[in-house]
C-alpha cells in the first residue's frame, strides 16, 4: 500500500483538529475572560530507507559514503494546545463588582468541592448572604462578604484590590471589607482547564504565586471593567480557510495515490 494514503490521512486529521479549535475560539469570541487556544504540530516518525554516511559500495577497500540519506516521512501530528494569555479589550460595565486585572494575574475561586481554581473573568456578583461570588455561585478566594446593611452602589475596589463600602448605619464613612488577591503561574499554559472560564494548577503551571495587585509585578485591578475575550475573528477565519484548503489538499493526495493505484492495477488488462 502506497504510503501517501496513510501520510495524508494524519494531515486530514490533524486539520480536522485545527477546525475544531478554530470553531471552539470564534464560539467564544465574546465570552468575558476566554483566552484563545493554538494548536501546534509536528512530524511523524520518518521511514529510513537509506541513513548518510552508509558506504556506497561495499566491494572498494575506502568506499565513497552516501552525503544524504533516503527518509520517509510519514506525516503529522498534533504535539499540543496553548492558551494565549495575552491581554483581551476592556469593556466598560455598570457593576460595581465586574473586576478587570489589567496584566498578570488570576482571580482565585472555591469550587463546592474545596478545589480552588483560577480564572480571568472578574464578573462578579453578591449572594443572599452578601458573600461575592461568580455566576455559577462559586465563592471568591479570599472570601469577601459585604455588611448586609451596605448600600448599593457603594462599593469600591482600589487599583491594589482593596474593598470598601458604606452601610446604612453610617452612611458617611465607608468601611474596609475585604482583600482581593491576585494569583500567577511560572507556566500559566501548563493550567489544566476546566471549562466556565476555570482553570486549574498542574505539575506542569507550577503552584500559585500569591500577590497584591498592582504590587511585585502584578497586574491592577479595574473597577467597573470586563476583560473581553482575546480571540480576533480576522486572524480566526484566515486560519479557517488555511485549515480547510490544506484539508482539501490532503484530500487531494489521497485521490492522487488511489489513482495511481489504480493505474497499477489495470496494467494486467
Amino acid at each position: 500500500m502506497m504510503r501517501s494514503l496513510w501520510t495524508a490521512a494524519t494531515g486530514m486529521q490533524g486539520q480536522q483538529f485545527l477546525m475544531d479549535t478554530i470553531a471552539n475560539n470564534l464560539s467564544n469570541v465574546n465570552t468575558v475572560g476566554f483566552k484563545k487556544n493554538r494548536v501546534d504540530f509536528q512530524d511523524l516518525l520518518y521511514q529510513s530507507l537509506r541513513l548518510a554516511g552508509t558506504p556506497s559500495s561495499l566491494h572498494r577497500q575506502n568506499p565513497a559514503k552516501y552525503p544524504t540519506g533516503i527518509e520517509a516521512g510519514l506525516g503529522v501530528e498534533v504535539s499540543g494546545t496553548q492558551k494565549l494569555y495575552t491581554q483581551g479589550s476592556a469593556r466598560a460595565s455598570e457593576n460595581e463588582l465586574d473586576m478587570m486585572i489589567f496584566g498578570n494575574g488570576f482571580f482565585r475561586v472555591n469550587l463546592p468541592d474545596g478545589r480552588l481554581a483560577y480564572t480571568r473573568e472578574g464578573a462578579f456578583k453578591v449572594d443572599p448572604n452578601g458573600d461575592i461570588v461568580t455566576s455559577e455561585g462559586y465563592y471568591l478566594e479570599p472570601r469577601i462578604t459585604l455588611p448586609q446593611n451596605y448600600i448599593p452602589g457603594t462599593v469600591n475596589i482600589s487599583e491594589e484590590g482593596l474593598v470598601t463600602v458604606k452601610t446604612a448605619a453610617d452612611p458617611n464613612n465607608p468601611i474596609e471589607v475585604g482583600q482581593v488577591l491576585t494569583y500567577r503561574f511560572v507556566n500559566s499554559a501548563g493550567l489544566n482547564n476546566l471549562g466556565k472560564n476555570l482553570a486549574m494548577a498542574t505539575e506542569a503551571s507550577g503552584l500559585a504565586i500569591e500577590g497584591t495587585p498592582n504590587q511585585n509585578g502584578f497586574g491592577f485591578v479595574k473597577q467597573r471593567f470586563l476583560e473581553m475575550s482575546n480571540v480576533n475573528a480576522i486572524e480566526e477565519m484566515v486560519n479557517m480557510i488555511t485549515a480547510q484548503r490544506a484539508y482539501e489538499m490532503d484530500s487531494k493526495t489521497i485521490q492522487t495515490s488511489d489513482n495511481m493505484l489504480g493505474t497499477a492495477v489495470s496494467l494486467k488488462r
